[in-house]
C-alpha cells in the first residue's frame, strides 16, 4: 500500500515562491513611485532636477485638492498645481529661466527627451503653458496651473547664462490623474493571484495532480 503523507509544499519551494513575491511587491513599489522621470530624480528624499550642470529643488504642491502633501514628479488628480524650484547651485540665479509645460501628444512616457518631442516647432505646438524667461534672483521659482485634463505632459526648463552665451535645458515627463500605473496594479494583482492559488494548491495535490492510487 502507498502511503497516504500529506503533499506538502518542500521548504525550499516556500522560499522561492516568497523571494518571488518580494522582489515583485518590491518592483510595484518602485513602479507606483516612478522615481527618475527625465531630469527629476530622488536622492537623500529629496525631489532634485538637474539642469545642464546645475541643480535646483523640485516640489510639487496640490493646494485645493492635497494641501498637506509634496509630490515630485507625477500628479494624482486632475486639479490646479503649483510647481516650487529652488536653485541649489547659485549659478541659477543669475540666469535666464524660462518654464513650459507640453502634451506628450505622441504618448512617449516617462522616458521622453527633448529630441523625442520632434523639435522646436512641434514643442510650441503642444505647448499648454509657457512662463517667459527671466531672472529670478532670490534663487526660487514658482508656477501655478489649472490641469483640466488627464494624460501625460513634459515640462521644460531651459536656462540661458548671458555672459558665456550657454544654454541649458531639462525635460522632466509626468502624468496627471493616477491612471498611467493602472497596468502595473492590474498585472501584479493577477500575479500575486496565481501565486497564491498556486501556494495553497501545492499543499492540496488534488489540484495539481492525481491522487495516489491505493492498493
Amino acid at each position: 500500500m502507498i502511503g497516504n503523507k500529506k503533499n506538502r509544499l518542500t521548504p525550499p519551494c516556500v522560499s522561492t515562491l516568497a523571494l518571488g513575491l518580494w522582489v515583485g511587491m518590491s518592483f510595484l513599489f518602485a513602479s507606483a513611485t516612478a522615481l527618475g522621470h527625465g531630469g527629476v530624480s530622488m536622492e537623500e528624499d529629496m525631489c532634485l532636477i538637474k539642469i545642464g550642470p546645475y541643480s535646483a529643488h523640485f516640489t510639487g504642491y496640490l493646494p485645493q485638492a492635497r494641501a498637506s502633501q509634496e509630490f515630485c514628479e507625477d500628479i494624482p488628480v486632475v486639479t490646479n498645481a503649483i510647481f516650487v524650484l529652488d536653485f541649489i547651485s547659485d549659478e541659477l540665479r543669475a540666469m535666464d529661466v524660462d518654464f513650459r509645460i507640453v502634451r506628450d501628444v505622441k504618448n512617449i512616457g516617462n522616458k521622453a527627451s527633448y529630441e523625442d518631442l520632434g523639435g522646436p516647432e512641434a514643442v510650441e505646438k503642444a505647448t499648454i503653458f509657457y512662463e517667459k524667461p527671466k531672472t529670478y534672483s532670490a534663487g526660487t521659482l514658482s508656477i501655478r496651473y489649472p490641469f483640466v485634463e488627464s494624460g501625460g505632459y513634459v515640462g521644460i526648463i531651459e536656462a540661458h547664462h548671458q555672459a558665456t552665451g550657454l544654454n541649458y535645458r531639462s525635460v522632466f515627463p509626468f502624468y496627471v490623474g493616477g491612471g498611467h500605473y493602472a497596468r502595473y496594479l492590474a498585472y501584479y494583482a493577477l500575479l500575486f493571484s496565481f501565486c497564491g492559488v498556486f501556494i495553497w494548491g501545492s499543499g492540496r495535490r488534488s489540484i495539481f495532480k492525481p491522487k495516489p492510487k491505493t492498493s
